[in-house]
């Protein structure tokens, strides 16, 4: 039936108060703190300890998910199946180690996780992953919607194994309506919301391949709500992630600014709303530096650093007239950049006051001086792959936030998981590898192949 509207004069306006002092509240936040068995800066377990979290995850915006919850912390148990494993783990592999341990994706997805197979097709593989679903806190997959159903483990059968089990499903599009079983990856995702059509140049927009981890945090974000949910209720439920959803928050700003001012906002390249010039410029040795200037002190100063007379030296532009001489100052600035090396032309904006970077390709980023001083990668070596860097959590306050483990190799955990753990014998172990339930190699390989 339809809902009654609710008028505002229905409604009793909540009491007013004023906006914190400075510091109001600092004793009693700490009282209560220090009741709690805390205190500021103290050190703590992280704060995941004790959860366990079942990763059925693969790609990038599942893994990137359960790789947070695994460094705040929890025991997260990847699973994967021989015939299917993680598709990341073949992206950008080298080819003298197998393949599918040496993706770079999966590398910096995985880190600090266990990793098992079982294959979920064959009722037999039901069993030990009954016994892992019973012992778990949350479980999180980003199949298309059928796969679960398929496999007969929707989310009614895993509740009825385990009535305090956190289900987190992330479809592309939702678990039901008419896309229900459209296959969706980023890509797509990304053109039907509405990012793609602010990415990229005029005649060609682009996707800005940020659904994935924004996606994820959604997810982690819904993980903590349904973890509340069942500290007051002693029961699970299930956490509904579609990607297309935190797309289209991101999308939103075209909404709002043609709500608000008429403005379809559209592909500008390198171009923005607010700074400018704002653009990647060529320098002396080939490489470039980007820039973008805010502010009328930060235009004046980018006259001053690049010693430029024209356009570039008059300091009575404000940021209307110069987006509508953008093409004259770009190419100003190219002229001006031309007589700099990029590394230099950066330092000597930034001195400036203008903020700019030199372009830099990924692999050249370490050892990079401010990253060092944080800590933010650390060496782990691999028992395939040997000793890499790999990123901690983009945020701080959870214990350290770092990873001490590499990413699992395929089945890396059969034995410390089902056999140590889940307590099943040597016998179902050498039964389900030779039935091809469990196993440590991709199912179409022979024995001889990497």
């Amino acid at each position: 039936q339809p809902r009654s509207p609710i008028l505002l004069s229905d409604v009793a306006p909540a009491p007013f108060e004023a906006a914190p002092r400075l510091g109001e509240h600092q004793l009693e936040w700490t009282a209560a703190l220090d009741e709690a068995g805390g205190s500021v800066g103290s050190e703590a377990a992280p704060s995941l300890a004790g959860l366990r979290v079942i990763d059925l995850t693969a790609f990038w915006a599942g893994p990137f998910a359960t790789n947070t919850l695994a460094m705040m912390g929890a025991d997260v148990v990847k699973v994967e199946s021989t015939p299917r494993p993680d598709g990341m783990r073949f992206v950008n592999g080298k080819p003298d180690v197998p393949m599918w341990e040496a993706g770079s994706i999966f590398h910096g997805a995985n880190s600090e996780k266990r990793g098992i197979t079982i294959r979920l097709d064959i009722e037999e593989g039901h069993r030990p992953f009954r016994a892992l679903v019973e012992q778990a806190d949350v479980l999180v997959e980003n199949f298309s919607a059928r796969v679960l159903d398929h496999f007969g483990l929707g989310f009614e059968t895993l509740h009825a194994w385990n009535p305090r089990l956190v289900v987190v499903r992330m479809p592309a599009w939702g678990l039901d309506g008419p896309w229900r079983d459209r296959t969706g990856f980023a890509m797509n995702v990304e053109q039907a919301c509405g990012i793609a059509w602010r990415g990229g140049y005029p005649d060609l927009p682009m996707n800005a391949n940020v659904c994935d981890p924004v996606g994820a945090l959604h997810a982690v974000v819904g993980v903590f709500s349904a973890l509340e949910h069942r500290r007051r209720t002693g029961m699970g439920q299930l956490v509904e992630v579609p990607l297309v959803e935190p797309g289209l928050n991101l999308a939103a700003e075209q909404i709002v600014e043609h709500s608000a001012y008429g403005v379809l906002l559209g592909s500008e390249g390198n171009r923005g709303p607010d700074a400018a010039p704002q653009g990647i410029y060529r320098c002396r040795d080939g490489e470039c530096v980007s820039l973008a200037v805010g502010s009328e002190g930060a235009w004046r100063a980018l006259g001053k650093a690049l010693g430029a007379d024209g356009v570039l030296g008059d300091g009575s532009l404000d940021a209307d007239a110069r987006r509508a001489r953008h093409d004259e100052i770009d190419a100003a600035i190219t002229a001006s950049l031309a007589g700099f090396d990029a590394a230099a032309a950066a330092e000597q904006l930034v001195a400036a006051g203008v903020p700019a970077q030199h372009l830099i390709n990924a692999h050249r980023l370490m050892p990079h001086p401010q990253l060092e001083h944080r800590g933010f990668y650390q060496t782990l070596e691999h028992p395939v792959t040997g000793a890499a860097r790999y990123p901690g959590l983009p945020f701080t306050g959870l214990a350290d936030g770092l990873p001490s483990q590499p990413p699992p190799t395929l089945g890396q955990h059969n034995e410390e998981v089902l056999g140590d753990e889940l307590g099943f014998g040597k016998e179902d172990l050498a039964r389900w590898r030779d039935a091809g339930i469990i196993g440590d190699r991709p199912a179409w390989l022979k024995d001889t192949e990497d």
